[in-house]
């Protein structure tokens, strides 16, 4: 229990800090779903049973007065410590007991109580909120307006959620590598076979080369079928898109290197019209990661629509256009590509795995990148982004959990005695 509250704190401290647009979401359950009908019968017999209370003569406030308490809990919980005016404000208006003391006189003044709180609310919203205040304002049924309160309350303790996400973000990133470190420590001394996965190496006489090549081997990770190193968990999610992405633009290199040796420099390489070719591979590949996806058949029309470019450019350039064969040829070598040891497929996906494996020996990816290798410019700027989030990660991860790689690597590599505690000080380079 104490080792997945810590790897659930891990998680979620390094997806603020390393997420910038990390934010907290409402979930609502699927329509017709059985959680749905039964939170929606739920409601409806309160909001009724809350409805005939108020329609009662004389009327009966008991629900409403809890529900007024319950808002005033979460006015307060929106206050700054130092809004003491009106924090004590809200506490005089919506006190319990003098409501409770109304009530029993029948003189509670339901409605202006509401309108009272939507005021509260509308001075605490994010301005996003405003819109939702303006409709709370024209709601007339009282019971209705209760209802939709208690609604953009929720939105307002997300938006505060979110708020207080932003704020601590610069905090958490300046002290997230001593943190994780710290956390992950603990997870270890509650787990002892907390690194399991990331010590199934197999030894090599370089400890740099064994965790580079530990990393190089995460962009090619089944993450359906294998379970990722426990060191790298909190960035799974991310590693696995990388590895989509670039299996993506591997398939798109692989096309412009085909279509440039079938056709030729003279059509393809006019200004944009390898843009052109990479815009349409990259549309009709879209969702080629997801199971039910046919590549194949995404190969074929891609094959058939760079023909149909290729003729219509030679065209209005006067040349004669691709006769049948020299078509059907470029749209089979195409389809072809995802054929197991493609000759063309392999030679891109080593200069990928060159120029991925060349970011792990740059001292800053910041200041410099390495030369990107021939046959890769259609997709070099793509290249250069995948690869700047990379080894942003792995430098990142490797400041972290350096000590523990190197624990790890002493072990395997020099027979050292087993693993206890970690040297934090340790370097980790």
């Amino acid at each position: 229990m104490a080792a997945a509250r810590n790897l659930s704190n891990l998680t979620l401290a390094h997806e603020i800090a390393v997420n910038e647009n990390f934010h907290m979401e409402h979930v609502d359950l699927p329509q017709n779903s059985l959680g749905v009908e039964r939170k929606e019968i739920v409601h409806k017999a309160f909001w009724d049973h809350l409805e005939s209370e108020l329609n009662e003569d004389p009327p009966e406030y008991y629900h409403a007065i809890k529900l007024f308490e319950e808002i005033k809990e979460t006015l307060l919980s929106f206050l700054t410590p130092g809004a003491n005016r009106i924090r004590n404000q809200i506490c005089e208006v919506l006190d319990a007991d003098l409501i409770r003391q109304q009530a029993e006189h029948d003189a509670v003044d339901v409605l202006g109580l509401a309108n009272y709180v939507i005021i509260t609310m509308g001075k605490l919203c994010a301005p996003i909120r405003d819109d939702d205040i303006k409709q709370l304002k024209a709601t007339g049924n009282i019971v209705e307006l209760l209802r939709q309160i208690f609604h953009v309350l929720d939105l307002m303790k997300m938006d505060m959620v979110n708020y207080t996400i932003q704020n601590i973000r610069p905090q958490l990133q300046r002290n997230l590598v001593d943190y994780e470190r710290t956390k992950f420590q603990e997870i270890l001394e509650e787990t002892p076979s907390a690194l399991d996965l990331t010590t199934d190496s197999k030894p090599n006489l370089s400890p740099t080369l064994v965790l580079n090549n530990g990393y190089l081997k995460l962009l090619q990770w089944d993450y359906q079928k294998k379970a990722i190193p426990e060191t790298l968990i909190t960035d799974e999610v991310r590693l696995q898109k990388l590895k989509e992405k670039l299996n993506e633009l591997r398939i798109i290199a692989c096309i412009s290197l085909i279509t440039s040796n079938m056709v030729g420099t003279t059509i393809v390489g006019l200004p944009d019209f390898a843009d052109k070719l990479k815009r349409i591979s990259a549309v009709l590949l879209e969702g080629m990661n997801k199971e039910k996806f046919d590549l194949k058949e995404a190969l074929n029309n891609i094959g058939v629509q760079i023909c149909n470019e290729v003729n219509r450019s030679l065209s209005e350039r006067g040349f004669p256009t691709l006769d049948m064969e020299i078509q059907n040829s470029l749209v089979g070598q195409i389809c072809s590509i995802v054929e197991e040891d493609n000759p063309i497929s392999s030679l891109i996906d080593k200069r990928i795995h060159l120029y991925m494996k060349s970011l792990l020996t740059l001292p800053s990816i910041q200041k410099c990148m390495p030369t990107m290798p021939g046959g890769l410019a259609v997709i070099q700027a793509e290249i250069e982004s995948v690869g700047s989030q990379y080894a942003s990660i792995v430098n990142f991860n490797k400041q972290v959990y350096g000590p523990f790689y190197a624990n790890i690597l002493r072990k395997l590599l020099f027979s050292v005695a087993p693993m206890g505690k970690t040297e934090t000080d340790a370097s980790t380079n």
